[in-house]
């Protein structure tokens, strides 16, 4: 899954989110790094809209906790290569690393 940049004026778009950084530039040119996982991406002419199942700003991630569950995830997937279970391990994984990803650019931002 790639990367995807809105400017305005962008064509109407409507996209799936996967578990990932948000980056958002405001008016005034701040840029908030936000934690997506699930949902949607609306873009209309003059509005973007995000309809995501879970949000979290940097500041709310626990570290810690991310890199536990991305660890812990990464050896579930080395057991389950050939079951059922393969695609929920690897969600779980997915979400983790998109957290860590977002610690990483708020960190990198304050340098």
């Amino acid at each position: 899954m790639g990367e995807l940049g809105i400017m305005p004026g962008h064509a109407p778009l409507l996209t799936s989110l996967v578990p990932g950084p948000v980056r958002i530039t405001k008016q005034n040119g701040d840029v908030e790094v936000v934690y997506v996982s699930g949902g949607y991406l609306e873009v209309q002419p003059n509005i973007v809209t995000v309809l995501a199942d879970t949000a979290l700003r940097a500041s709310d991630i626990d570290e810690a906790q991310a890199l536990e569950a991305k660890h812990a995830a990464e050896k579930e997937l080395a057991q389950h290569q050939a079951d059922e279970q393969f695609a929920q391990i690897a969600i779980k994984l997915a979400k983790a690393v998109g957290q860590i990803k977002v610690l990483e650019e708020m960190r990198a931002k304050h340098k």
